[in-house]
């Protein structure tokens, strides 16, 4: 009965635990977007949709932050890390339309090239997917049983 209320209590430690370090996370990445944003404020008149295109991604990639930390231990830990390295590829492709960007301004079209941009980006994020995959792989290797021989 003791051994029953002391592994519940440190469950319930673990569980805050991770919850104040996802807490903690996202305060600073939503700062971090909060000085940011206010920087970019003049550029959001030009590009119509730019702010709400900027804050579902700080929206969902929190979401996915919290759902890592709370699962965290766990293989659904590097799930979600594979899953937020997708999903920064998937938004920057689909934000970016392919990598060309136009814009009129009064009378002029401006058209940005920014295939390299996205080809870095993309790249960048293909090494977090597969940082995220071998530490899934690892884990998994770390927690099989040895077999015998």
């Amino acid at each position: 009965m003791v051994e029953a209320s002391k592994s519940g209590k440190t469950h319930l430690r673990e569980i805050t635990h991770k919850v104040l370090r996802a807490t903690i996370k996202c305060v600073i990445f939503y700062a971090t977007y909060f000085v940011i944003s206010t920087l970019l404020t003049p550029v959001s008149g030009m590009f119509p949709g730019f702010q709400q295109t900027v804050e579902v991604f700080v929206m969902v990639y929190i979401s996915l932050i919290v759902a890592g930390e709370l699962v965290s231990g766990t293989i659904f830990q590097h799930f979600f890390n594979a899953a937020k390295a997708l999903f920064v590829i998937l938004y920057l492709i689909s934000s970016l339309k392919g990598g060309i960007v136009s814009m009129s301004f009064q009378n002029v079209n401006l058209i940005l090239d920014l295939r390299l941009f996205l080809i870095v980006a993309t790249l960048l994020g293909l090494l977090g997917l597969a940082k995220s995959m071998l530490q899934a792989i690892n884990f998994l290797n770390e927690k099989a049983e040895p077999s015998l021989i």
